[in-house]
Formats: structure tokens, sequence, C-alpha cells
């Protein structure tokens, strides 16, 4: 029988991050909200959620990243979630401040003719078990810059938004990110939430 993780919810001091407990929890997490990183890193996995802005989260980071580029590094499972997925890069033009480094690259705001993306786009050529049995996935966005990650196999789908496509999802070692929220993308984005749940388990 597969563990039950027990994970930590990075609260970067902005926004509501109840959707995405209930979310984990459902899929059969223990759920920790912490701002506390060593904590975080001592656990059976870190989701990074997409709440607030690059600054400010970035700001929330230890002030030398590098113990947490390490732990991902080593294998620690993390899930980054919209901004948390930004977070894994090395800086954004939104704001000044340093990401975790752990995907080479940076973030750019959205070049469309509306920004920001709000609403539900297809997810394409998903590869790997985050995705298994999420069949035709449609998610829901909301986010006004992307990431442009260096390396192309990093990137394990893609979504194009008024004609620009771009990364929805990268992974390196047990850490993965996604662009969209898997807690508001309905039946498909739960068993994304549980495949992840049940990744960081087998890690434990």
């Amino acid at each position: 029988m597969i563990p039950r993780p027990t994970v930590a919810l990075v609260d970067y001091g902005a926004g509501n991050l109840h959707s995405l407990r209930k979310g984990l929890g459902a899929a059969g997490a223990r759920v920790e909200v912490t701002r506390d990183w060593r904590r975080a890193l001592a656990l059976d996995g870190l989701v990074l959620p997409g709440v607030g802005a690059f600054g400010t989260a970035a700001a929330a980071l230890p002030s030398d990243p590098s113990g947490v580029r390490a732990a991902l590094e080593d294998g620690l499972p993390c899930l980054g979630i919209c901004l948390g997925m930004q977070l894994l890069m090395e800086e954004s033009e939104e704001a000044e401040g340093r990401g975790i480094g752990l995907v080479a690259g940076s973030v750019r705001r959205i070049r469309a003719r509306v920004v920001p993306h709000m609403g539900w786009n297809d997810v394409e050529g998903i590869e790997g078990p985050l995705f298994e049995g999420c069949g035709a996935l449609v998610a829901y966005y909301a986010h006004a810059y992307l990431c442009r990650p260096e390396r192309p196999d990093e990137v394990v789908a893609w979504t194009t938004y008024d004609g620009v496509r771009f990364p929805a999802a990268v992974r390196r070692a047990r850490t993965w990110g996604v662009q969209f929220h898997p807690e508001k993308s309905s039946s498909a984005g739960r068993r994304l939430l549980a495949n992840w749940v049940r990744l960081a388990g087998e890690a434990a």
C-alpha cells in the first residue's frame, strides 16, 4: 500500500489557499500550510501554489534558495502551480527577485491581445505519470506571464492562447510545474492532483 504523504503547502503571505488545500486533502495527502522552509523541506513533498505575484513570492523564498534547489535536485517531490511553476525558473520580468532556479530559463509577459489569459484551454502533448488518466485535458488558466525554459526536453505539455504557444507543464527530477490550476480544472484536475500525491507517496 502506498503511504499517505504529508506535504507542505507554502504560504507566500498572499491569497486564499483553501481550494488547493482541500483538493490535495481529497487526493489523499496530509497538508501542512507553512512559511517555514526548514519544515517544508523535511516533509514528503512540496507544493508551490499559484497565489500572488512573483516579487512577493520570491521574497518569501529563503534569502539563499540554493537549499531548496538542492532538495528538489535530490528528488524531493514538488508541484508548482501557475506562479509556483514560475518560481521554479531563475527570474521574471514581472518583478525583481530570484526564483529557485531549478529550471533554467525566465518568465515573460504574454504577448497577446487580451492579458491576462483567463479561462479554459486544451493542454497538448502531455507526457508522464502526472497526466495518467487525465484524458484530453482541458484546464483552467489565470495568468499574465509564462515560462520560457532553456531546455526543450523539460517541457512536458503545451498550450496555445491567441496564437501564443507556451509551456503548460515542465518536469525535472521529481518536480513538476503546471501553468494552469488543477484545483479549478474539474475532474481531470482532481486526477492530476491525485497522481501527484501518489507519486509523492511512492517516493516517501
